[in-house]
C-alpha cells in the first residue's frame, strides 16, 4: 500500500488530522534520510533540482484555474448561443467515446460551491473563462444575453465574498459557431466583433474584475485551423494558421486598447495574453540542434510574444516561412507581414504575460517534407520525451520540473521584465470509473515544479507575480473527454449531480499557498513543524 494510502482511504474517506500527524512523525526521518531534498529519483543533480526553501512576495497570487466550455455545461440553457466546440463535440469521431461539454462539471448551477472548493485550496485568486456565446448567443449582436451576465456577476460576486479574486480570461477557445460560419478567425473583421465582447465585459465587470487575458494559448486555437484535432477541426495546413494568427493578434490588440483608453483610470486592471509552450532541449551540441531549439521557442512562444512586446514576427520565422514558400513555388510568404498602423496597434499591448507549461523536450534539427506546406514542417526539427523521465495518465507529459525555471529564464532574457503569472501548470492521471484520490503524483509534480518557480523568482530575478494550477478540478479535457483528470479535485461523471471529492494533492496545494512557498520553519501549520517534513511523506 502507498504512503498516500494514509492520508485518503480505498473507500474515499478523509482520515483525521491526528492521524496525518501520526504517520508524518513517525515517517519523516526515514523518508528524509531516503530521498534528502530532491522530489524525483530521476532528477537529482544538486546544482538544479536541490529543493530551495524560500518564499515568494507577499502579494504572490495564487490560483487554480478553469475554462468555460470544460466544465460550465448547460450548453444551450438560458439563452446561450452555439460555440464551435457545441458543433466540434456533437459531431462524431472527435472525442475519445462521444464525450461532449453539454453538462461537463455542471458548474454553471453550482457557483457556490466551487467557490467552497477554491476557499479550502486558500487560493487568493480564480482564474476562468467567460463563454462568448452564453453573453452574445450569436456572438456579433449589440444586445447581451442578460442571464448569461447575471451568471458571471454571481460567480465574481460569490468569488470577493469570499476573499478570492477573479482573474477571468475572455477566449479560451470557444468561438461562436456563428462566426466561424463566416470564417472564424481568419475572417479579418473577427477582432472587430471580438472588441465589441470584451468591452462590454471590461463595462459589466471591470469594477470588481482587475486582472483580463484575452486569450489562453492563441497557438492552440490557431492549431484548429491546421491539425483538425481541436475545434473548428480544419486541415488548411500551412496558411490559415498564419492568417489566425495574425487576427488573434489584431484582436487582443483592439481589446488591449479599448481597455486602456476607456476603463483602466476608472478601473485600474490589467490586462495581458497568456502563451504556452514546452520547455525544449537540443538532443545534442550540435548547432544545428541548437538553432532547431530556438526556431521552436520562437514559432511556439515568440510567434505572439514577439509582435506583442517588440513589433514583429520573430526574424528566425520570417525567414524561415519566407524561405519554405518560395521553395513551394509561391511567390511571396505564407506569413503575412504588418504594415505600420498594425505595427502600432499591436506592439507594446500587455501589461502582463501568462505563460502555461506543462512539460519539457528533446528537439533536434530535421528537414521537413515540403509537400504539403504546414507550420511543424516550417520549422525544420523533431522532439521527443526521454524515455528515462518520469511518466504520467498522458503520453505527451513527462514531468520535468526544471523545465518550467529555464522557459521562465528564457522569457525574461527575451522581452525583459515584463510581468509573469504562471497560468497553467499541472499533471494528469487516467480514470475513467474509478475514484483516483491517492494522487502522489500530483503531490510531487506541485511540490518539485513550484519550487522550480521558486528558483526563478529568487535565484534569477524573474518577475514572477503568481502561479495558477490547473486545475481547479476534473473536467472536459478536449479530444480525451473526461479520460484524463488534471483536478485537484475528483469529479464523478457518472453521477447527474457531479460530486466533488478532494484528492490528496489539496491538502498540501493548500499547505503550500498557506505558507507562500517553502519556509524552512513554518510558525503555522495544519500538519507538523517543518513542511519539509509533510512534502516528504508524499514523494513514492
Amino acid at each position: 500500500m502507498g504512503i498516500a494510502m494514509f492520508i485518503v482511504s480505498r473507500s474515499s474517506k478523509v482520515i483525521p488530522t491526528v492521524v496525518i500527524v501520526s504517520v508524518v512523525l513517525a515517517f519523516t526521518k526515514a523518508l528524509d534520510e531516503k530521498y534528502g531534498d530532491y522530489t524525483y529519483t530521476e532528477f537529482q543533480e544538486p546544482d538544479r533540482d536541490r529543493l530551495l526553501y524560500g518564499t515568494f512576495p507577499e502579494n504572490f497570487t495564487w490560483a487554480a484555474a478553469t475554462a468555460a466550455y470544460q466544465i460550465e455545461g448547460a450548453w444551450d440553457e438560458d439563452g446561450k448561443g452555439e460555440s464551435i466546440w457545441d458543433t466540434f463535440t456533437h459531431e462524431p469521431g472527435h472525442i475519445y467515446m462521444g464525450h461532449t461539454g453539454d453538462v461537463a462539471c455542471d458548474s454553471y448551477h453550482k457557483i457556490d460551491e466551487d467557490v467552497a472548493l477554491l476557499k479550502k485550496l486558500n487560493v487568493t485568486h480564480y482564474r476562468f473563462s467567460i463563454s462568448w456565446t452564453r453573453l452574445f448567443p450569436d456572438g456579433m449582436s449589440k444586445k447581451v444575453n442578460e442571464n448569461g451576465l447575471k451568471y458571471y456577476g454571481r460567480l465574481v460576486d460569490a468569488l470577493i465574498a469570499a476573499n478570492i479574486e477573479p482573474m477571468v480570461t475572455l477566449y479560451h477557445w470557444d468561438l461562436p459557431q456563428s462566426i466561424q460560419d463566416v470564417g472564424g478567425w481568419e475572417n479579418d473583421f473577427v477582432a472587430v466583433y471580438f472588441n465589441a465582447y470584451a468591452e462590454m465585459c471590461f463595462m459589466k465587470l471591470g469594477d470588481r474584475v482587475k486582472l483580463w487575458i484575452t486569450f489562453n494559448e492563441p497557438a492552440v486555437v490557431a492549431g484548429g485551423y491546421e491539425g483538425g484535432m481541436k475545434a473548428p477541426g480544419f486541415k488548411n495546413q500551412g496558411s490559415s494558421v498564419y492568417r489566425v494568427t495574425h487576427n488573434m493578434l489584431r484582436a487582443h490588440a483592439l481589446a488591449w486598447h479599448t481597455y486602456d483608453k476607456s476603463y483602466r483610470e476608472a478601473q485600474g486592471g490589467k490586462v495581458g495574453i497568456t502563451l504556452n509552450s514546452d520547455w525544449v532541449v537540443p538532443a545534442t551540441d550540435s548547432e544545428e540542434d541548437k538553432q532547431a531549439v530556438e526556431r521552436f521557442l520562437q514559432f511556439q512562444f515568440g510567434r505572439f510574444a514577439h509582435p506583442i512586446i517588440h513589433g514583429d514576427y520573430p526574424e528566425v520565422m520570417k525567414k524561415q516561412v519566407l524561405e519554405k514558400s518560395h521553395e513551394q513555388g509561391l511567390s511571396s510568404s505564407r506569413l503575412p507581414s504588418f504594415n505600420d498602423d498594425e505595427i502600432n496597434l499591436i506592439k507594446g499591448t500587455a501589461d502582463f504575460l501568462g505563460v502555461n507549461h506543462y512539460t519539457t523536450r528533446y528537439i533536434a534539427h530535421q528537414v521537413a517534407e515540403l509537400m504539403p506546406p504546414s507550420l511543424s514542417g516550417d520549422q525544420d526539427l523533431k522532439g521527443w520525451h526521454d524515455e528515462k523521465w518520469p511518466k504520467c495518465g498522458v503520453g505527451w507529459l513527462r514531468p520535468v520540473p526544471w523545465g518550467i525555471r529555464q522557459l521562465l529564464k528564457w522569457v525574461k532574457a527575451e522581452y525583459g521584465d515584463i510581468p509573469i503569472y504562471v497560468t497553467e501548470n499541472g499533471i494528469a492521471e487516467v480514470s475513467e470509473d474509478t475514484p483516483t484520490l491517492n494522487d502522489t503524483w500530483r503531490i510531487q509534480y506541485y511540490t518539485a515544479y513550484i519550487n522550480e518557480v521558486l528558483k526563478a523568482y529568487k535565484l534569477d530575478d524573474v518577475d514572477i507575480r503568481g502561479y495558477t494550477a490547473w486545475s481547479l478540478m476534473d473536467n472536459f479535457e478536449w479530444a480525451d473527454g473526461y479520460k484524463s483528470r488534471f483536478g485537484l479535485y475528483y469529479v464523478d461523471f457518472n453521477d447527474p449531480n457531479r460530486p466533488r471529492k478532494p484528492k490528496a494533492s489539496t491538502e498540501i496545494f493548500s499547505q503550500i499557498v498557506r505558507n507562500n512557498g517553502f519556509p524552512e520553519k513554518k510558525a503555522d501549520t495544519k500538519f507538523s513543524s517543518s513542511l519539509r517534513s509533510t512534502l516528504s511523506l508524499f514523494f513514492p
